[in-house]
C-alpha cells in the first residue's frame, strides 16, 4: 500500500458501532452468564446498562466500560477521535465522569504504523478534552483494524443514572442528531459529501460530557447513550421487559444530520439497521401515514450518539436550560407513557 491513498473505510466490513453483534446474537450469549450476587456490584449486565459499576465505599463508586469500532471514516486522526469519544460516552451515561482510559488496536502490519500514530493521537485528543488520563493499552495483530478504550470514571454510589428509571409522564429528551449509520455507510460508498461528513463527524467527536451535567443539574430519572443498537434499540432498554411503561415518539420531531433522508433514497442503510429491525420492531407501532425513512431511522446504528433523557415534566424547563448555557441543542422527541410500547406518531 505504500504510496497509494489507503480509504480505512474499505477495510471494515461494516462502520463504527453498526459492526456490533446484533442483538439476538448478543442476548443468547449472555444468556449463559451467571448473575453476581456481591452485595459490592451495583450494576452488571442484567439490564444492558452503558458501565458496569462497583461500589467502593459509602460516597465512592467505580464505573468501568469498553468500545471498539472499525473504521468509520477515512481520516485516521478523526477516526480514533471518533472512536475515543464514543467510549468515554459510556461514563457519561451514567452520570459519572471518567477518570483514566486504556487503548483497545486491532492492527495490520500491511498498514504504515505511522496511521496508527495518528490514530492514537486522535484518541488521545478526545481524552484530553474530557480530562481522562491515556494510561497504556494492548494491541494485537488483525487483518481489519480496530481502535478504542477501556475506560474508568467514579459517581456517587447514590446519583448513578441507570437505562430504567422512567415513569409515564416524563418527557424523553435526545441531545444528539441521528443518521451517523446512514451517513457513514454513504462515506464508506464514496457518496457523502463535505458538508456531510463534516457535519457527521462534528457530532460524533462531540464529548456527551455538557448533556451529561444537564441532564443531572435537571433530575433526570434515566439516561443512556443511543450507539449500535439504534434508537429503538436503546428505547426497549429503558422500557424494560415490563409490560407497564412506553413511549409515544414524534416521527418529525427526530433531529437528522444533514442528507440523512437522501442517502436513505439512494439505498445507504447498514446492515445493522436490519438486524435492529428485526429484534425490536415488535415493540413497535407506527402511526398511519408516518413516512416509511422516518420509521427505518429508529433502527440506524448510531456512532456515539447522543444521550436519551427522561426528564420529570416539572424538570423540562431546568433541562432545557442548563443545556443552553452549556451549548447542548437538545431535542424534546416524546414522553413516556403506560402503553407498553413505542408509539410512533407523525
Amino acid at each position: 500500500m505504500a504510496g497509494e491513498q489507503i480509504r480505512l473505510t474499505q477495510l471494515a466490513t461494516a462502520s463504527g458501532c453498526a459492526a456490533k453483534l446484533g442483538p439476538r446474537n448478543l442476548a443468547r450469549a449472555l444468556a449463559r452468564l451467571v448473575p453476581t450476587s456481591d452485595p459490592r456490584l451495583l450494576v452488571g449486565p442484567e439490564t444492558l446498562d452503558d458501565a458496569a459499576a462497583i461500589r467502593l465505599s459509602d460516597d465512592l463508586a467505580l464505573l468501568f466500560t469498553a468500545d471498539f469500532i472499525t473504521p468509520l471514516v477515512d481520516d485516521p486522526m478523526q477516526w480514533g477521535r471518533i472512536a475515543a469519544t464514543n467510549a468515554i460516552s459510556d461514563i457519561y451515561a451514567m452520570g459519572g465522569r471518567p477518570l483514566a482510559a486504556l487503548n483497545l488496536v486491532c492492527w495490520s502490519n500491511c498498514l504504515p504504523v505511522e496511521m496508527l500514530g495518528d490514530v492514537l493521537a486522535g484518541g488521545a485528543a478526545a481524552a484530553a478534552a474530557a480530562e481522562c488520563l491515556v494510561v497504556g493499552g494492548h494491541t494485537i495483530e488483525d487483518k481489519e483494524p480496530k481502535y478504542g478504550m477501556a475506560v474508568v470514571g467514579t459517581a456517587h454510589p447514590d446519583r448513578i443514572l441507570r437505562n430504567q428509571g422512567a415513569r409515564p409522564g416524563d418527557l424523553l429528551y435526545l441531545t444528539k442528531p441521528l443518521g451517523t449509520g446512514i451517513i457513514t455507510t454513504a462515506i464508506k460508498a464514496g457518496l457523502a459529501s463535505a458538508q456531510e461528513i463534516e457535519a457527521a463527524v462534528l457530532s460524533m467527536t462531540t464529548l456527551n460530557r455538557a448533556a451529561s451535567e444537564a441532564a443531572i443539574a435537571a433530575g433526570a430519572r434515566a439516561l443512556t447513550d443511543v450507539t449500535g443498537f439504534g434508537l429503538a434499540g436503546h428505547l426497549t432498554e429503558m422500557l424494560g421487559p415490563a409490560a407497564g411503561l412506553g413511549v409515544e415518539l414524534s416521527a418529525h420531531a427526530l433531529p437528522l444530520l444533514p442528507g440523512v433522508r437522501e442517502q436513505m433514497n439512494q439505498g445507504m442503510i447498514p446492515a445493522g439497521a436490519y438486524r435492529n429491525r428485526d429484534a425490536y420492531r415488535q415493540r413497535v407501532a407506527v402511526a398511519e401515514g408516518t413516512p416509511g425513512d422516518l420509521e427505518m431511522l429508529l433502527y440506524d446504528p448510531q456512532t456515539s450518539g447522543g444521550l436519551l433523557a427522561a426528564i420529570p415534566p416539572e424538570s423540562a424547563g431546568r433541562f432545557e436550560s442548563e443545556a443552553s448555557q452549556r451549548g447542548v441543542n437538545i431535542h424534546r422527541i416524546g414522553q413516556f407513557t403506560e402503553s407498553g410500547s413505542i408509539f410512533v406518531v407523525r
